[in-house]
């Protein structure tokens, strides 16, 4: 096992957890905030067991994932917004059930919870399919095209994937003023299709023929 990324991987998953925890309970001023129980809990305890079957079966994988060093300006921005987003969206979550702002159905959350451990698989599913996904846009050494599975039916099954993990949070979250702010999500992840297309089409071998073959980008029929 590889010591230096083991020891970087779980700094990371700490931080995140801290980072997280805190954007959602400091503002709710509470640990009575189930939502965000719930939340933190559907979100990291795959995200550990992810990262322990990638250590052991895929480092390279891995390691590529905890990559977040963008070179393309126009990935820099994608990175500001969804920051940007993220932390504006879980804060308001905190407020909202500290003020009791609004009220979501707890069937709504549920159902939402139940969506988002099935984008998990989904997405689990596409790390399987594509060796090859970095967290930043770049041809890698010897890379080909994939276009099998979930590819064989939109070129980007995984931002289709985050959308549905991204709008279900707020929901489990129990926040409407949190969802109407992700909804910008969709938006921010059209801006790093774009870019990447360009640069997979420039200098990866046969993503223009794959492109003709899977017209769609994230929707079947529509885009």
């Amino acid at each position: 096992m590889n010591i230096k990324l083991f020891l970087h991987a779980i700094i990371k998953y700490i931080l995140g957890v801290l980072i997280i925890g805190s954007l959602i309970f400091i503002p709710a001023n509470s640990f009575e905030y189930w939502n965000g129980w719930l939340f933190m809990g559907l979100l990291f305890i795959p995200m550990f067991v992810a990262g322990i079957v990638l250590m052991f079966k895929n480092p390279e994988l891995l390691k590529k994932r905890l990559n977040s060093k963008e070179k393309e300006k126009e990935q820099k921005l994608v990175l500001i917004l969804s920051g940007i987003m993220f932390l504006t969206g879980f804060i308001i979550a905190g407020l909202n059930f500290r003020n009791k702002w609004t009220e979501i159905p707890n069937i709504v959350v549920i159902i939402s919870a139940i969506l988002f451990v099935l984008a998990y698989i989904l997405y689990a599913e596409v790390l399987r399919e594509n060796m090859y996904l970095s967290r930043t846009i770049e041809v890698q050494d010897n890379q080909k095209v994939i276009d099998t599975g979930l590819y064989s039916i939109v070129r980007h099954p995984m931002y289709a994937i985050t959308i549905l993990l991204f709008l279900t949070m707020p929901l489990i979250l129990g926040s409407i003023i949190s969802f109407l702010i992700f909804l910008v999500y969709p938006f921010i992840i059209r801006i790093r299709i774009i870019n990447e297309e360009k640069i997979l089409e420039q200098d990866l071998k046969g993503y223009s023929e794959y492109k003709k073959k899977v017209k769609y980008r994230l929707i079947p029929f529509l885009w």
